[in-house]
């Protein structure tokens, strides 16, 4: 699996992606890779939204996607000028390093098959330590908490970054 995602990497296929906390299949176009961990542009409705860091130990099956929405996302030139920045992947610490310098909001989730174990935090990465992050949340009314929280590294499923949702919400902030 490993290694067909870094063989897609230069060609940038739709890759789809099965991952053990999530009943459907999604569609990412790969752009990095480290042994453990993976960044990838989020395909939705022929359109690109955002980016996610990912880890390969959640993915069950990925699969190279040919079909008539490839197509369709050729023709519309979908990933004409989408660059990625440049991510260190090679462990969580490393990778939320480079998501600080950005200085943009990102959303950092615990997924689960589980309802009850899942955790949504949007926000800003206020500190960096060796196995968890500080970050400053805001919630569904915009309102930037006090408190940071610190998320454990083991706790994060995935970060996404550049995404609508986010750009959006952050501009009414």
């Amino acid at each position: 699996m490993k290694e067909l995602f870094q063989q897609s990497i230069k060609p940038k296929p739709l890759i789809r992606l099965c991952l053990k906390y999530d009943v459907c299949y999604t569609y990412w176009f790969p752009f990095a890779a480290s042994n453990k961990l993976f960044l990838a542009a989020k395909e939705d409705d022929f359109i690109i939204d955002g980016f996610s860091i990912r880890r390969f130990s959640d993915v069950k099956k990925l699969k190279l996607k040919n079909d008539k929405c490839v197509e369709i996302l050729r023709a519309e030139k979908v990933l004409d000028g989408i660059a990625a920045p440049d991510i260190d992947l090679t462990d969580r610490h490393g990778a939320f390093l480079s998501l600080q310098r950005l200085e943009k909001n990102n959303i950092i989730e615990h997924e689960s098959l589980e309802e009850k174990e899942c955790d949504f935090w949007i926000g800003s990465i206020e500190k960096v330590l060796k196995t968890k992050v500080l970050f400053r949340h805001f919630d569904a009314n915009g309102i930037w908490q006090d408190a940071l929280y610190e998320i454990p590294f083991s706790r994060i499923t995935s970060v996404t970054f550049d995404c609508r949702y986010v750009r959006v919400f952050s501009k009414y902030m």
